[in-house]
């Protein structure tokens, strides 16, 4: 059976501070260097980005051989002795870390020894690279193709964080190259309230910017009325996830506990949101935060009826709310202005509170739509030209400059 050594470091320039990792993978008989693996992942604690080294370290140990054993070597002593099982789990943060790591070899192929920091230079001069790049606002550019980490949801992982992954010791001089984030003028539109966070001219913004906060937003699970499609906002019945719906979490929550970057749940106060949010945190070993912002549009008259039914019972409600997004369901329901200015009051507050945090936000259809056409400074009709399927996932990205990035729209890959 293989054997591999794996080295792991991380560290946080002011705990929590600009923070990265780096983690190499030798060969334990012959002491050759197979793998080097280092990532930025903006604000965070020492603590936090020794685990995501060790997390790293592991996933390119298993990426190589599945099958091998593996000694970590780590001068965390923390790390060393949580992972070992001689201390308690206690932070959570460190939990769902914790969890993902003691998973990737089965119990048993997984051994730790604590080193001083003298002898952990290789992994300690990876991760710091990585600050550096990362306060620079630089990103490495991959030596080698790294599909198989990607499956294991290390790299390209949805927080956009920059990193590389380099196969053997003469690799380390990866160019470093500029990663600035794209600006976005939003154009004119006449609902209120709409526009994206102050921006800067059009063009490309500056490149330090440090790491952005990441909004991973996942649509709640199927409900009884969601394959009917009927209008179900947070004016209705408030129905619960079906069994179908619970399934779709539960995958949700496998590939997100995989990718190892959510380090917050916030949800929608109603009842699917939060029993998929519930289902998430709990694989993530996270606790979840309730934000009223969040919740779904207010459809008055039409909760629960299918479109075909508004359009017979309320014709002339309908047309004027297809044509404008200052019109209201028929009711007293939520306009679709209103429900982007809520939005965008939300999204500012969560941008403050998380910079530089990848955070999982449990919605619905019409706040995800909303957040990522305010992204995107789409027009609102945009709206009506966006499919979102049940437990799909998005992603949006917020700059220090106000500037947002689109990264994924209606993923659902995982429920096949």
């Amino acid at each position: 059976m293989r054997e591999f050594i794996v080295e792991a470091d991380g560290g946080s320039r002011g705990n929590p501070g600009p923070a990265g990792y780096g983690a190499v993978v030798g060969d334990a008989a012959t002491g050759e260097t197979l793998r080097e693996t280092a990532e930025y992942i903006g604000v965070a604690t020492n603590n936090v980005a020794e685990y995501r080294g060790l997390l790293a370290g592991l996933r390119a140990a298993h990426a190589l051989d599945p099958a091998a054993t593996v000694h970590v070597r780590m001068d965390s002593k923390l790390v060393v002795e949580q992972m070992s099982g001689r201390w308690k789990i206690k932070h959570p943060d460190m939990k769902p870390l914790a969890a993902q790591a003691a998973r990737i070899f089965p119990p048993g192929r997984v051994t730790y020894e604590w080193i001083p920091r003298a002898q952990n230079k290789h992994a300690d001069r990876l991760a710091n690279e990585a600050m550096d790049a990362g306060a620079r606002g630089e990103r490495w550019s991959e030596a080698e193709s790294t599909a198989e980490l990607e499956a294991a949801g290390e790299a390209g992982g949805v927080s956009g964080a920059a990193g590389a992954v380099k196969a053997g010791a003469d690799t380390r001089a990866a160019k470093a190259v500029a990663a600035p984030a794209p600006a976005v003028a939003a154009p004119a539109v006449t609902a209120p309230a709409v526009a994206a966070p102050a921006v800067a001219a059009p063009g490309w913004a500056p490149a330090d910017m440090g790491a952005p906060a990441t909004f991973v937003l996942l649509r709640h699970g199927e409900t009884p009325l969601t394959p009917q499609k009927r209008f179900s906002g947070s004016g209705g019945t408030d129905p619960s996830l079906s069994d179908t719906g619970r399934e779709q979490a539960e995958r949700a929550a496998a590939m997100l506990a995989r990718r190892g970057t959510i380090q917050a749940v916030v949800s929608s106060p109603l009842a699917r949101t939060r029993e998929t949010a519930g289902i998430v945190a709990a694989r993530l070993g996270l606790d979840v935060s309730i934000d009223d912002g969040l919740r779904e549009t207010d459809f008055g008259a039409w909760e629960g009826l299918t479109f075909a039914e508004v359009r017979e019972r309320h014709p002339d409600d309908l047309n004027a709310w297809l044509a404008s997004p200052d019109a209201e369901p028929t009711g007293g329901g939520e306009s679709f202005a209103a429900t982007a200015a809520r939005l965008a009051v939300t999204r500012d507050k969560l941008v403050t509170a998380h910079a530089g945090r990848t955070v999982l936000l449990v919605t619905h259809v019409t706040p995800i739509k909303t957040l990522v056409r305010l992204a995107l400074g789409a027009p609102p009709e945009s709206l009506f030209r966006m499919e979102l399927s049940a437990a799909s996932l998005s992603v949006v990205a917020y700059y220090a400059d106000g500037n947002a990035s689109v990264r994924l729209l209606n993923d659902t890959s995982y429920l096949r």
